[in-house]
C-alpha cells in the first residue's frame, strides 16, 4: 500500500474550516497573493515613475544639395516664417524629481527596454509598448528613420482614439513641447464646404468645426483618413484632436492645412452650370452645405452604368464598366437586374474599381455584332463608343472542299492546297485548319467575317485531325508529306474534290498499294515490279533477303526514306549492300557528278563494312574515314574522291558535320541506327539535319526502352510522317498510359502510320534453317554472409529512395545509382567494398560448374557482362583453373585484332562486355553464351545472344541466364518480359501496349 501523503493538497477551489477566509483574500485581492505570480519590485507602485506624451508640431525642412547634414524637422514657430509642412510628432517623456516632463534617455526604438531601468509605471509602459507598432502596422520600417518622434498624420490606424481613451485612464499625461501648451482630446470634428448664395456670386467656403466651434482649416490637418487635428501658436498654444464621424475624402484632407482657404466663388451667371455640370461630382467627395439655407442643392442624378468600349489593334475591344451619379445600392440593383435580364452570362461588375476587360479574336466579334446592340436598348445603361467600330458580320452558309497536292521546293513535301466556299466567297484554309487542330468552335478572319467550325463538314474534318494532330504545327503554309500516304487516303474521302500532282501520284502510289493490300508486313516488298539483282553480287540471296533489297529499291528509286530492322543476324549488311550496288550501276546514277553513297556506323563496325563490302560486292569502291580532317590532314572530300561508298564513324560525322553537309551525297545509311535514337543530342540532329535525296536507317532494335525512340527514327528517315514529339506523344504515349482508347486501336494506327516504311522479320518467321536456340535460367542462392549484406544494403536503399520517386526526373541520378549498387551485390559483394573480398561469390561458382564442363567437351562459350570489375573476377578465375580465354571491352584498343584472335584461334573462352559486344560481331565459332548479369532492355540481351546464333551458325545454341534468387536480378527479369511486350505489340505481333520505364516500375524493383 502507498504511503499516505501528510500533507494532501486540497482540491482546487475547496475550502476547509478557517481556510475559506484565506482563500477569499487571495481570490478577491487587489493583486495576486502568490508571490511567484509577481516581479518583485525594488520601490513600491507610488514610487514609480510617470510618464507622458509629448505632442509637438513639426516644420519639416528636407535635406538639399547645399543642407545635407542636421534634423529633417524643427518645432514650429509663430515669429519664424514657414518654410515647410507642418506635421504632428509625439514622443513619450517622463516626470522628473522637479515634477518636470523631460525626455531623459527614453526614445521609441528603446522604450521597450526601460522599464526597470528608469522605474517605469507598468501599466503605462505597457501603453507605449502598443502604441508603436499600432503606429507602423501598414508600413515597414527602414533603417535609419527617425526613432524620437512619430507623426499622428501617417497614424492609418482608427485605433488613434482607443489607445488616447486608454491613456486617460491610466494617467498618461498629454502635454505640449511649448511652454503652457494646452493638449486635449475633443468628441467630432468635421469639415464641409459651406455655400452661401448672393445675387452676385455663389461662394463656397471650407469650414471646420470641432465640437461645435470653428476651427481654421489652414491651421489644422489630418490624422489618417480618421480624424483631425487643430493647432494654435504664439502666445496661447493649443493642440486639438478629434475623430471624425466617417473617413474623411481625399478631398477633405486636401483643404486641411490649406494656405489659401478662402473659398471657391462662382459668379451669379454661372451658378446653373455649376449645380449642373460640377456639383454632382464635388458633392461624392465633399460635403456641401449651405449654413444659412441660401441655396437649395438639386437632387443627385439616378445611377448610370456607363459601359466603354474602345477598339484596339489586332482586332481586339477593350471594355470597361463605371457608374456615374450618386451611389444608390437599390438603382444600381435594378439596373443590373435588366443587364442580367436581357444578356444571361454577361459579366457587368457593379464596382467601378474593377479592372478592364480586353477580348481578342472571336470573342471580340461576336461581343461586338451580337452584345452591344441589345446592351444599348437596356435603360440605365450608356455604351460609348472610342474608336472605329470594325464591320464584324458571321457566315452562316455551308462550306464546300476542294483538296489538291502541288509540288514545293522541298523534296518531301507538298503544298495541301483546300479551299474552301462559303456564301461565294473563297475563304483559305491555313487559319481553318489551325483552329480545327486547335478545338477552336469558331474563326474569325482578317475581314472581320467569322464562321462556326461546328458544322459537320467541319466534325468530319475535326475527326481526321484526331488522328493527324501533328499537321496543325506546320507553320509555312499546309503541307503533306510524301510519307503520309494513309493521310492523303484521308482526305479524298473527306473533299468534295480532289486534284493530286503527278509526281505525288508516283511517289506514293506503291506506298498505298502496300497499306491497302491484305499482305503483313514480312510481304512488305511485295511491290509494283520485281527489281532484278545487281550484277557482281556474290551472295546468294535467301527468299526474304531479296524481297528486302526490292523493298529498299523502291524507296530509293521514289526518294522515300525507311527502317530496315530485321531481326538481328540476317543479313541486313547484305540487302544494304546489294541496294548500293545496285544504285550504283542504275542508269539514274551515272554522269560527271555522281556522289558517293555515306554510311555511319559505330566506330568498331566500320572496318566490318569495308570487309563485307569486298566479300559480297567486289565492284563497289568503298572507303573508310579513320580521323577527322584536322588529325589526318586531308580533307573530307578528297577521302571521298573515286569511291561509291565512304563509311565513317557516328564521332567522326558528328565532328566534322560541318564538312560532311557541305560535300553532297546520293544517300545517307545509318548503320546501328540505335546511335542517334536520343532526339536531343547532336548526333540525332546531324543525321536529321543532313540534306541528301534518300536515307535509310538499319537496326535490329528501333526502339528499346519507349515509343519516342520510333519516333526519333522516322525523323530523320521520314521527317513528316510524325511531324513532332511532343503530338506523338500525345497521341499515342499519353493516351496509352491514361486508358483513353483501347490498346488495340493504339497499335493498330501507330501500325498502319509506320507500316509502309518500316521492315521488320523475325528469324523465327524467315529463318526457319537456324540450328536451335535453347534458353535457360539459372537460379542461383546467395552464401548466408552474401545474403546478409544484401538485405542491409537493400534495407538502406529502399528507405532512401522511396521518397524521391515522385519527381522521378529530377532524382534520376541518385535512383540508379543506388539500383546499381544493388545490382553490383547480387554478383558479387566484393564489388562495392573490398572488406567483402573473403565472401563467397555464388554465380561465379554456379558459373564454373558449368563451364567446366563445357569446355572440357570441347565448346566455345560467350560470356557477358554489363560490369567489367566483375568480369575481371570472372577472368582471375580463368588463370586460376589454366583456362585461355580472350577479352573485349570499351577499353580495349586493337578490337578487330581481339575479335580475330577468337574467330581463327582456339581460346574456349571470350569474355566481353554488353556494350562493347552488342553490335559489330559475328562469333558464330562459340555455341555456349552465358548472361552474368539481367538488365531489364531486353534488346541488350538479344544482341549479346545474336552474336552466335545468326546466319552461318551450324551448332544449336545454348543461353544461360545467372540469376540471383530474391535479388534485385529477379525483379529485372519481370521488369524485362514487361519492357518486350512494347517492342513486339509495335513492331512483331498483336500484343499488349506498354509505356516506357515509369517510378512503380523502380519502386516494384526495391520490393523486399
Amino acid at each position: 500500500m502507498p504511503p499516505t501523503d501528510p500533507s494532501p493538497r486540497a482540491a482546487p477551489g475547496a475550502a476547509v474550516g478557517a481556510d475559506w477566509k484565506s482563500a477569499m483574500r487571495n481570490l478577491t485581492a487587489d493583486e495576486p497573493a502568490d508571490p511567484a505570480l509577481t516581479a518583485p519590485a525594488e520601490h513600491g507602485a507610488g514610487d514609480r515613475t510617470r510618464m507622458g506624451l509629448l505632442f509637438e508640431l513639426r516644420e519639416q525642412t528636407p535635406r538639399s544639395n547645399d543642407r545635407w547634414r542636421g534634423a529633417t524637422a524643427v518645432r514650429a514657430s509663430a515669429t519664424r516664417p514657414r518654410a515647410g509642412a507642418y506635421r504632428l510628432g509625439v514622443r513619450p517623456v517622463i516626470r522628473s524629481d522637479s515634477g518636470k516632463w523631460v525626455k531623459s534617455t527614453l526614445t521609441w526604438s528603446n522604450v521597450g527596454y526601460q522599464l526597470n531601468r528608469l522605474n517605469l509605471n507598468a501599466e503605462q509602459h505597457r501603453w507605449f509598448c502598443q502604441f508603436v507598432p499600432l503606429h507602423r502596422v501598414d508600413r515597414p520600417v527602414y533603417n535609419g528613420q527617425d526613432t524620437e518622434w512619430l507623426y499622428l498624420d501617417e497614424f492609418e490606424s482608427p485605433l488613434l482614439w482607443h489607445l488616447l481613451a486608454e491613456a486617460q485612464r491610466l494617467g498618461i499625461t498629454l502635454v505640449g513641447s511649448h511652454k503652457d501648451a494646452d493638449v486635449r482630446v475633443a468628441a467630432a470634428a468635421s469639415v464641409v464646404l459651406d455655400a452661401v448664395h448672393t445675387p452676385t456670386a455663389l461662394t463656397l467656403s471650407p469650414v471646420l468645426t470641432i465640437d461645435g466651434r470653428q476651427h481654421p482649416v489652414g491651421d489644422a490637418g489630418s490624422l489618417g483618413d480618421h480624424g483631425i487635428y487643430a493647432y494654435r501658436l504664439g502666445t496661447d498654444p493649443a493642440i486639438v484632436l478629434a475623430p471624425s464621424p466617417a473617413p474623411l475624402s481625399l478631398e477633405q484632407r486636401r483643404l486641411l492645412g490649406s494656405a489659401s482657404p478662402a473659398g471657391l466663388v462662382v459668379p451669379a451667371g454661372e451658378v446653373d452650370e455649376f449645380l449642373r455640370e460640377y456639383y454632382p461630382t464635388l458633392q461624392r467627395g465633399m460635403p456641401v452645405t449651405s449654413a444659412d439655407a441660401s441655396i437649395e442643392f438639386p437632387p443627385p442624378p439616378p445611377p448610370v452604368l456607363v459601359h466603354t468600349v474602345q477598339f484596339e489593334p489586332k482586332q481586339a475591344v477593350r471594355l470597361d464598366w463605371q457608374w456615374q451619379g450618386d451611389r444608390d445600392a437599390d438603382a444600381e440593383d435594378e439596373v443590373l437586374a435588366r443587364v442580367n435580364t436581357a444578356l444571361p452570362g454577361l459579366s457587368a461588375p457593379a464596382d467601378p474599381a474593377a479592372p478592364a476587360v480586353t477580348l481578342t479574336g472571336v470573342p471580340a466579334a461576336e461581343y461586338t455584332d451580337k452584345t452591344l446592340p441589345q446592351l444599348d436598348r437596356i435603360d440605365g445603361v450608356r455604351v460609348d463608343l472610342v474608336g472605329d467600330k470594325p464591320d464584324y458580320r458571321e457566315l452562316t452558309a455551308t462550306p464546300q472542299l476542294t483538296v489538291t497536292t502541288v509540288e514545293t521546293e522541298k523534296r518531301d513535301w507538298f503544298d495541301l492546297g483546300v479551299l474552301v466556299k462559303i456564301d461565294g466567297r473563297s475563304i483559305p484554309f491555313n487559319p481553318i485548319f489551325t483552329a480545327l487542330a486547335k478545338g477552336r468552335k469558331k474563326l474569325l478572319l482578317v475581314d472581320n467575317s467569322y464562321l462556326s467550325l461546328t458544322q459537320p463538314v467541319f466534325d468530319r474534318l475535326r475527326e481526321l485531325i484526331e488522328e493527324a494532330r501533328a499537321l496543325q504545327e506546320w507553320e509555312t503554309g499546309l503541307r503533306i508529306n510524301r510519307h503520309q500516304a494513309s493521310l492523303w487516303s484521308d482526305f479524298e474521302d473527306l473533299a468534295d474534290e480532289t486534284e493530286q500532282a503527278v509526281s505525288w501520284r508516283a511517289a506514293v502510289g506503291g506506298l498505298l498499294q502496300l497499306e491497302r493490300g491484305d499482305t503483313e508486313v514480312t510481304d512488305a516488298a511485295a511491290l509494283p515490279r520485281p527489281t532484278p539483282l545487281p550484277t557482281g553480287l556474290t551472295a546468294t540471296l535467301r527468299p526474304y533477303q531479296v524481297a528486302g533489297f526490292e523493298w529498299l529499291s523502291f524507296l530509293w528509286e521514289h526518294g522515300l526514306g525507311g527502317i530496315l530492322a530485321d531481326d538481328m543476324g540476317l543479313g541486313k549488311t547484305l540487302q544494304v549492300l546489294a541496294l548500293l550496288s545496285h544504285a550504283v550501276q542504275s542508269p539514274a546514277a551515272g554522269g560527271t557528278e555522281r556522289r558517293p553513297f555515306l554510311v555511319v556506323a559505330p566506330t568498331s563496325v566500320v572496318s566490318n563494312w569495308v570487309t563485307e563490302a569486298a566479300r559480297f560486292t567486289p565492284d563497289l569502291r568503298v572507303g573508310a574515314v579513320a580521323s577527322t580532317q584536322a588529325t589526318s590532314g586531308r580533307s573530307l572530300a578528297d577521302q571521298a574522291a573515286g569511291v561509291d561508298v565512304l563509311v565513317t564513324s557516328y564521332a567522326l560525322f558528328r565532328l566534322d558535320f560541318a564538312a560532311y553537309q557541305a560535300h553532297g551525297w546520293a544517300g545517307l545509311i545509318l548503320d546501328e541506327a540505335q546511335f542517334v535514337k536520343n532526339r536531343t543530342s547532336q548526333l540525332h540532329r546531324s543525321a536529321r539535319d543532313l540534306e541528301v535525296p534518300f536515307k535509310l536507317a538499319v537496326t535490329g532494335t528501333p526502339m528499346e526502352n519507349n515509343l519516342l525512340e520510333l519516333w526519333s527514327m522516322f525523323g530523320i528517315v521520314a521527317p513528316g510522317l510524325f511531324p513532332s514529339a511532343r503530338r506523338f506523344t500525345e497521341e499515342y504515349l499519353r493516351p496509352a498510359e491514361r486508358g483513353v482508347r483501347s490498346q488495340h486501336e493504339l497499335v493498330q494506327r501507330l501500325r498502319r502510320r509506320i507500316r509502309p516504311l518500316m521492315l521488320r522479320r523475325t528469324k523465327d518467321v524467315v529463318a526457319r534453317d537456324l540450328p536451335a536456340k535453347q534458353e535457360q535460367v539459372l537460379h542461383i542462392d546467395l552464401a548466408p554472409e552474401h545474403r546478409e549484406i544484401y538485405d542491409t544494403f537493400l534495407q538502406r536503399e529502399r528507405q532512401k529512395l522511396l521518397g524521391l520517386m515522385d519527381d522521378l526526373e529530377a532524382n534520376r541520378f541518385i535512383v540508379f545509382r543506388s539500383i546499381t549498387l544493388l545490382r553490383m551485390l547480387s554478383l558479387d559483394a566484393s564489388l562495392v567494398d573490398e572488406q567483402y573480398a573473403h565472401v563467397p561469390s555464388s554465380k561465379l561458382d554456379a558459373l564454373f560448374e558449368q563451364l567446366d564442363e563445357v569446355v572440357a567437351e570441347g565448346h566455345r562459350a560467350l560470356i557477358f557482362s554489363q560490369f567489367t570489375s566483375y568480369l575481371a573476377l570472372a577472368a582471375a578465375r580463368l588463370q586460376q583453373r589454366g583456362i585461355r580465354y580472350s577479352y573485349l571491352d570499351g577499353s580495349t584498343t586493337d578490337r578487330p585484332g581481339v575479335i580475330d584472335g577468337f574467330k581463327t584461334g582456339d581460346d574456349p573462352v571470350f569474355l566481353i562486355s554488353l556494350k562493347a559486344g552488342g553490335f559489330g560481331l559475328n562469333l558464330t565459332e562459340a555455341d555456349y553464351v552465358f548472361l552474368l548479369d539481367p538488365w531489364w532492355n531486353p534488346a541488350s540481351e538479344s544482341q549479346a545472344i545474336d552474336r552466335t546464333h545468326r546466319i552461318g551458325q551450324t551448332k544449336n545454341v545454348m543461353v544461360y541466364r545467372l540469376v540471383a534468387a530474391d535479388t534485385i536480378e529477379e525483379k529485372v527479369m519481370a521488369l524485362k518480359e514487361a519492357k518486350a511486350k512494347l517492342v513486339e505489340a509495335v513492331l512483331d505481333d498483336e500484343a499488349v501496349f506498354a509505356a516506357a520505364l515509369t517510378p512503380d516500375d523502380i519502386r516494384g524493383l526495391l520490393e523486399p
